[in-house]
Parts: C-alpha cells; sequence; structure tokens
C-alpha cells in the first residue's frame, strides 16, 4: 500500500559524502529538499580510511569549499591529525591530508545537515523511483511512502545489491553491516540503466592496546597545519600521529599458501576492483619481487582505540588476516576488532550521463559518487556538489553548471566519467589532469568562488573577503614590478642564499624569479605596503615563480575552449556523416557529446574524425540558419 508522504523540489537518496554535499548544495540554493538514507546513524560515515585528501583529492575537497560545500569546513573542525604532502615537489602536486576522528566526522556533518534551512533528512529503503512520460517525478520506499520532487539525486554509494565477502563467507550487505538496496538496483534496470558490478575492500580494524610502537615510525602532523577549508581560522589542538611498519617475508608466505582460499584468485568475486587500491594479497601476487609493502596505523578517533591497517585491504578468511596482522612488526600480539572485507555492488555506467550528472534516459534524474564508478570520498563529494547543484537548478528553470578540464579536478573526474567511462572503479589522481599546474591546492578559490558566488553557495561576506584578497595579490606583483632596489641593498641578502650579484638596480620581481629566492627574502628587503596574509603570499611566490609555464597552459587551454564553444545539436545523426570510421560513428552514438571538445576525447575518435565532423556541422548550421 502506497500513499504521498511529501512533495519537494529536490529528493537525494543516500547520505553518504556525494548525498551530504548534494543535498547541502540544493537546500543552499534555495531548493525545498529531501535527503533520504536508509540509516540516520550512518550519515557522512567513512566505512573505510578515516581520512580526507591526498594527491588530487586534497584538490577537490578544496573546490568543493571553493563552490560553498562543506566537506573541507568538516573535516578542518574533525582532524586529529592534518599533513601536507609533496612538499619537496612543485605547487602543482601540493596536496593536503587530513586523519579525521571518525565518529566527530559524522556528527558535525549531521548536525550540520539538520540545522539547514529547506533541508529535511528521514530514514527510509528507497525501492523504486517514480517516473512518467520519462520523467523522474519522484520515489518509493519500503514502506510505501511516495516522496515526490522535480528532480531527484541517486548517491547510493556501494548498497546497490552489496554483497560483502571474506573468503568463503559471502552474504548480502552495505558496508558495515549495514541493509543492502536490493530491489532499487532492479528498478534502475528496469527503467533501462545499464549497471556494472564493482568491488572495494577495507582492511582489518586493531586495538590500540596491543601494538607495540616501539617497532614502529611515528609519523607526526604539520607543526603549523595549513587547511581545507578558506574559512578556516582555528586550529585543532593535540594532533595524534600515525606510525608506519611494513609486511616481512611471513607475510608474503601466510598470503602465498592461502591464496587459494583468497576468493579474488578462487573466483568468487565477480565484480572489477580499483587499481591503485589493490588488496594486500593482491599486491603480494602482482609485485612479487617487492619484499615489503608499507603499512600505516592510523587512530579512528580520539575517543576510541580501534586503529585502521592502512595498506592491509583484503578479503582474505577471518583466521588468515589475523596470522598476515601477527607476522607485521608492531603488530605481533595485537588483538584484531574488525575483519576486513570486500564489497561488491552494484554501480551505473557513467557514459549514460550528460555533463551535468542528469542522465540521459531519464529526464530529471541525477547520479553521483559511487554509483558513478568512482571510488573515494572525495570524488563522491566533488560530484555529489555538482549534481546538487545541477539539480537545484534544473527546478529553478536555469542552465546547468558544467566546469571544464581547466577550470577543476571535478571537471577532470566528471568528464572523464561521462566521456570515457571506466572499466574499474576510477580514482582521481593528478596525472589525469593535463592542465594540474593551473588546477592547484593554492588556487582553487581564484578558480571557483566566482562560480560558488553566482550561484547562491557563496556568502556576500566571503565574497567580499575574496575580492580583497585577490586585489592585495594583483597590487603586490604591480609593487614587485615597478619597485626598483640599488645592488647596495640586496647583496647581504644575496650572498646569503648563495644567490648571484647584481651589479645594477634590478626589480623586486626579477629577483623572486631566481628559484632560491623566496618571497621571505623579498619582504626582508622590501615589505609590502599592507599586510598580506600568508596564503596571499604563497600566491604571490607562486604566480612570479611560474609565470612562463602558466601563460603555456593557458594559451592551450584558450585553443580547448574553441573546441569546447563548437556546440554539437542533439538531433544530430551521426550515422549520416559520411567519412567517419565506424568505430568513431558507433562512439559518438552511444555517447552523444555536447562538444566537438568533449568529442574529441572520446577513446576511438581520431583527429580525422573530428575535422570530418567539424565540416559536417559547418554544412548543417548553413542549412539550418536558411530554414530560419
Amino acid at each position: 500500500m502506497t500513499y504521498v508522504a511529501g512533495q519537494y523540489d529536490v529528493i537525494v537518496v543516500g547520505a553518504g559524502h556525494a548525498g551530504c554535499e548534494s543535498a547541502l548544495a540544493a537546500a543552499r540554493m534555495g531548493c525545498n529538499t529531501l535527503l533520504l538514507t536508509i540509516n540516520l546513524d550512518m550519515v557522512a560515515f567513512m566505512p573505510c580510511n578515516p581520512s580526507i585528501g591526498g594527491p588530487a583529492k586534497g584538490h577537490v575537497v578544496r573546490e568543493i569549499d571553493a563552490l560553498g560545500g562543506e566537506m573541507g569546513r568538516n573535516i578542518d573542525k574533525t582532524y586529529i591529525q592534518m599533513r601536507m604532502l609533496n612538499t619537496g615537489k612543485g605547487p602543482a602536486v601540493h596536496a593536503l591530508r587530513a586523519q579525521a576522528d571518525k565518529f566527530l566526522y559524522q556528527h558535525m556533518m549531521k548536525e550540520t545537515i539538520e540545522k539547514t534551512e529547506h533541508l529535511t533528512l528521514r530514514q527510509g529503503m528507497v525501492e523504486e523511483l517514480i517516473v512518467e512520460d520519462g520523467i523522474c517525478k519522484g520515489v518509493t520506499t519500503k514502506t510505501g511512502a511516495q516522496y515526490r520532487a522535480d528532480a531527484v539525486v541517486l548517491t547510493t554509494g556501494t548498497y546497490l545489491r552489496g554483497k560483502v565477502i571474506m573468503g568463503e563467507l559471502m552474504y548480502e550487505s552495505g558496508p558495515n553491516n549495514q541493509q543492502p538496496a536490493v530491489k532499487l538496483s532492479s528498478n534502475l534496470r528496469d527503467h533501462g540503466l545499464e549497471l556494472v558490478r564493482f568491488k572495494t575492500g577495507t582492511p582489518p580494524r586493531v586495538h590500540k592496546d596491543s601494538i607495540d610502537f616501539s617497532k614502529t615510525s611515528i609519523q607526526p602532523g604539520d607543526e603549523k597545519p595549513k587547511f581545507f577549508s578558506y574559512e578556516t581560522t582555528k586550529e585543532v589542538p593535540d594532533q595524534l600521529p600515525c606510525w608506519l611498519t611494513y609486511t616481512s617475508e611471513d607475510t608474503h608466505q601466510i598470503i602465498n599458501d592461502n591464496l587459494h582460499r583468497a576468493p579474488m584468485f578462487s573466483g568468487a568475486i565477480e565484480g572489477t576492483g580499483p587499481r591503485y587500491c589493490p588488496s594486500i594479497e593482491d599486491k603480494i601476487v602482482r609485485f612479487s619481487d617487492k619484499p615489503k609493502h608499507q603499512i600505516f596505523l592510523e587512530p579512528e578517533g580520539r575517543n576510541t582505540s580501534e586503529y585502521y591497517v592502512q595498506g592491509l585491504s583484503t578479503s582474505m578468511p577471518e583466521d588468515v588476516q589475523l596470522k598476515i596482522l601477527r607476522s607485521i612488526p608492531g603488530l605481533e600480539q595485537v588483538e584484531m576488532m574488525r575483519t576486513g572485507y570486500a564489497i561488491e555492488y552494484d554501480a551505473v555506467i557513467p557514459t549514460q550521463l550528460k555533463p551535468s550528472l542528469e542522465t540521459k534516459m531519464i529526464d530529471g534524474l541525477f547520479t553521483a559518487g559511487q554509483i558513478n564508478g568512482t571510488s573515494g570520498y572525495e570524488e563522491a563529494a566533488g560530484q555529489g556538489i555538482m549534481a546538487g547543484i545541477n539539480a537545484a537548478r534544473k527546478v529553478l528553470g536555469k542552465e546547468a553548471v558544467i566546469l571544464d578540464r581547466s577550470e577543476a579536478y571535478i571537471g577532470v573526474l566528471i568528464d572523464d566519467l561521462v566521456t570515457k567511462g571506466t572499466n574499474e572503479p576510477y580514482r582521481l589522481l593528478t596525472s589525469r589532469a593535463e592542465y594540474r599546474l593551473l588546477l592547484r591546492h593554492d588556487n582553487a578559490d581564484l578558480r571557483l568562488t566566482p562560480i560558488g558566488h553566482e550561484i547562491g553557495l557563496i556568502a556576500e561576506q566571503r565574497y567580499e573577503a575574496f575580492i580583497q584578497k585577490k586585489q592585495y595579490v594583483q597590487d603586490e606583483l604591480l609593487r614587485l614590478k615597478s619597485t626598483k632596489v640599488k645592488p647596495d641593498a640586496v647583496q647581504a641578502m644575496l650572498a646569503s642564499i648563495d644567490s648571484a650579484e647584481v651589479n645594477n638596480s634590478v626589480d623586486l620581481l626579477s629577483l623572486l624569479r631566481r628559484p632560491e629566492v623566496t618571497y621571505g627574502h623579498i619582504e626582508s628587503i622590501s615589505p609590502a605596503t599592507v599586510e598580506l596574509t600568508e596564503d596571499m603570499k604563497e600566491q604571490v611566490e607562486i604566480q612570479v615563480k611560474y609565470a612562463g609555464y602558466i601563460e603555456k597552459q593557458l594559451a592551450q587551454v584558450e585553443r580547448l575552449r574553441k573546441m569546447e564553444k563548437k556546440r554539437i545539436p542533439d538531433d544530430i545523426i551521426y550515422n549520416d556523416v559520411h567519412g567517419l570510421a565506424s568505430e568513431a560513428k558507433q562512439k559518438l552514438n552511444k555517447i552523444r557529446p555536447v562538444s566537438i571538445g568533449q568529442a574529441s576525447r572520446i577513446s576511438g575518435v581520431t583527429p580525422a574524425d573530428v575535422s570530418i565532423l567539424l565540416v559536417y556541422l559547418e554544412h548543417y548550421n548553413k542549412v539550418v540558419a536558411a530554414r530560419g
């Protein structure tokens, strides 16, 4: 028996990292939003590593914050350790990573959601979509409640037909022994969506008091931590360290002796696992020449004794897992609190999506997060905020917001998914971004805050502070260019850092271009006329030192934009385009790219195909214009 339980503008199904960002974005843009979750106690739950950030992923969190999202603010309130990675390399790959207090992270995110205007949080298992004339009009839950809306966002994570696997043991389950969503999966198929089976995994958790830390190496947080959110000013006191150890010869022998009991080698696992986060048994087999692998012991929170064993993801039987753990230095007497497991789940093939993350087949239905074939909390949240923004804009009768590959890692992520698809759980890497020098951790606000403000997610006060920062940076760059100093004013400073002397007056900008000269050195001989924050000083230094490279990438971006501006009409019949290769016709028909730029990135579409398509479009547009 069904009944109408409520009418909303936007419904978000699932309250993981994608769902939280999606629902908050839609509600903050003024849409009456419902966030439905199987279990209210699992909002923003971290079923795997209790951490946020890292290479490319940390960039995404900064971008979410620059757009007005919540993940950066939430981790800044709840971290127990903060570290900047890759500091010995260039700014394009600097990446912030935080260890989270897993339980506090959940609590604070749930509290934020509960206090957000226009947002209703409710427990319910969604089993069916309400689709009328090809348009998604709402959802129906297990209890028969029908919630209707103008847009629906599915962020179901790993719950669709979830199946947990540990050795010979297999049972239907979502992560952490939660209920799986079984009927929704078959309902999506009934509506014509193609699904694929993927797999991910998690390591065991162990008791802190059973670890011998004297046999491990301490990994402390940064003495002066940086933050993910541009709004954060207050740091969390008393950071907790992580600890490093390694697998041993015994570890490798135990795994090799028990491979016949490993589900991924026995054929029990159907789903494709993540290439860049393999299980320990997969690592031992694939990298048999390596004598040891890194294992990080990471606290799950301030008020728990559970430690996460990073690097030991496994689906081995429970008894084997305990033997593996006790073969690792520092863990000889360890007590296992939770067993590691693999989880299989259904995902939507993402080439069925528009760049807005709306499905091509069902109008008003959006998907975001692991349902789209990605792995990772950050990738999920990045998709979540964009799906929420675009669902809200659809309801409000406005154009979708599409971030291109030169604007954001989020743009790279979504374009990769909808244009190329993925054969395995997709992980964002810095190497996937061809314009990564432009997409730095430090400049996410310069790239995206104007967009966040325009769509209504960045408050006026924050926007004014951003404009002031931008102006101060520009003013300082102009000052450095116009300020000349005499040789005697700089020789001592240059000598102290083994930099070549100057014989004539020199402008400060030229000095700062020298690799060994920092903004701090410039400041010591000629301070700025206004007080600059560390953030502003960093921005000035990067823009000066990398000016040539940045200009080169901006020129490449301009060429790309010309391709992106060449839109492809929805009604193009690719089979009518003479000269296109058969593979190109097949791929173009399947993906239905929105621009020549997107068409050029489709695997199997050659430069020759793009040239033919350009000629055809020119003729097509003339015919359309002639018809008037």
